[in-house]
């Protein structure tokens, strides 16, 4: 039998935001964990082709290291958004966004290059969480888990806080039109050559999701400032290499 793995201190990203003192939340790296291969590191990705066992444990390990019940969603780059304590154990649901206002369990997003964002209200009454891919940003998923933590706390969207975590930066996002015109293009958007001569474009994804936030009533809005595909040493990144792990992003309230 293998001894338990533990996620070791400072191997993840701390969240800095002003939500309040009765919000956990937390971002993995990929740094420590036994996978190995491609999917050497913390992997936290069950669908991603790493052993079984191995992801299991680190599963395990996050939810001791978050003193909560992270609760996985089985992500389609969809809209839809669930109440996360409604989830059993042993279940997982089809879903791209999870909020709460049941303290200790974790809504909790996997990532490898999309957009993990966190929502926390002002009143410290409920948390959510959003994958926010390009197809899920275009299509509201972040006004849904926006729309579903505001009405759980019974606050106003202007209450909320929100954190970005890592992703794909614009300096590595190359889109073609079929991502411009999903956005209606904008300043997010800087033109780029390629070598087959089709417009192509690289997208800003961080602030595509401030746009959408502000939007929908969003005012204190932090994180955004990584680059998944650049630094290979603490992210998984999809789009750089193919087969990988994934990361996840959890929030919570502390019983």
């Amino acid at each position: 039998m293998r001894p338990e793995v533990a996620l070791a201190p400072g191997t993840g990203l701390a969240v800095e935001w002003a939500a309040p003192a009765q919000v956990g939340a937390f971002m993995s790296t990929r740094v420590g964990g036994r996978s190995t291969g491609p999917w050497a590191g913390w992997n936290l990705g069950d669908h991603v082709g790493d052993d079984a066992q191995t992801v299991a444990e680190h599963r395990a390990a996050f939810g001791r290291a978050i003193a909560a019940r992270p609760v996985w969603l089985r992500q389609v780059h969809g809209v839809r958004a669930i109440e996360a304590a409604s989830v059993p154990d042993s279940g997982m649901v089809q879903a791209d966004a999870a909020w709460t206002a049941a303290p200790g369990v974790a809504c909790t997003v996997q990532v490898a290059d999309c957009l993990p964002v966190l929502l926390a209200a002002g009143n410290g009454r409920a948390v959510g969480a959003a994958h926010a891919g390009w197809r899920g940003l275009a299509g509201g998923v972040v006004e849904a888990a926006v729309d579903a933590v505001a009405i759980a706390a019974g606050c106003a969207r202007s209450e909320l806080h929100a954190w970005l975590g890592p992703c794909i930066g614009p300096g590595q996002f190359e889109v073609g039109a079929d991502v411009f015109e999903a956005f209606g293009g904008g300043t997010a958007f800087a033109p780029c050559t390629h070598p087959d001569g089709r417009p192509r474009w690289l997208a800003d994804l961080p602030a595509l999701a401030r746009a959408r936030l502000t939007r929908a009533g969003v005012e204190r809005v932090s994180g955004g400032q990584w680059c998944t595909v650049s630094d290979t040493a603490r992210f998984y990144s999809f789009r750089r290499d193919g087969v990988t792990g994934r990361m996840a992003a959890a929030i919570w309230l502390r019983d």
